[in-house]
């Protein structure tokens, strides 16, 4: 918890990157994701390892499960994102998505529910005790244009925009033109450190969601 403050404490932006390993560029074949995340002058930080026991992505699908281990650069676990089996489908909004926040391990920090809306992907971000923090609001329309992608971070009066989680395609994080995925984190500097773990949750469920499927093929 000591070195959770110690990064985030100070902290507005926060740089997410996915790692594309040799094994993948020969065979195409998307193992486990892996992460590292940055502070705003590039240096890792943390880095994320997936572990939801499938070789290929491609098999698994979105609609995977999954446990994603956050650890610093000693190897220590300081956060753990749990994501259990979800629908996706607009049609049953009994089934939408949501993940579990820990930090430390075996503590909760926060959740990440999807809310049901027929035009717009829609996140609520609550505390260990599900009580309403943030709304994340995203584009009508997210993959195809190969733009920028802003998912707005709001109050909850939706009135209010206090931050962002950008997918970046043009390779804006350090330089990297490939079909990874690289995202930025904006949030106030004072906002709760287990919120701001929290966020990095909601970053890999967007990333899940709706531009894992939209690298096929490039």
């Amino acid at each position: 918890t000591h070195h959770l403050v110690y990064f985030f404490k100070q902290l507005d932006q926060i740089i997410v990157h996915q790692q594309v390993e040799l094994l993948e560029a020969i065979l195409g074949t998307e193992t486990s994701s892996k992460y590292e995340i940055k502070n705003p002058l590039g240096q890792r930080v943390y880095f994320a390892v997936e572990e939801n026991g499938c070789f290929d992505r491609k098999l698994c699908s979105p609609l995977r499960p999954f446990t994603i281990s956050i650890a610093d650069n000693a190897g220590r676990e300081v956060i753990r994102v749990i994501r259990p089996l979800r629908c996706t489908s607009c049609c049953f909004p009994c089934f939408l998505q949501e993940l579990e926040v820990q930090s430390p391990p075996g503590t909760v920090a926060g959740y990440v529910v999807q809310n049901w809306d027929p035009f717009l992907p829609k996140f609520t971000i609550q505390n260990e005790s599900k009580e309403d923090v943030l709304k994340i609001i995203g584009p009508c329309a997210t993959c195809g244009c190969f733009e920028d992608v802003d998912f707005e971070v709001k109050a909850l009066n939706e009135m209010t925009t206090i931050g962002k989680i950008s997918k970046y395609w043009s390779g804006f994080v350090n330089n990297v033109f490939t079909n990874t995925a690289n995202f930025g984190i904006q949030v106030p500097v004072d906002l709760d450190v287990r919120i701001k773990a929290v966020m990095i949750g909601a970053c890999f469920l967007i990333d899940l969601m709706f531009f894992e499927n939209s690298l096929d093929g490039l």
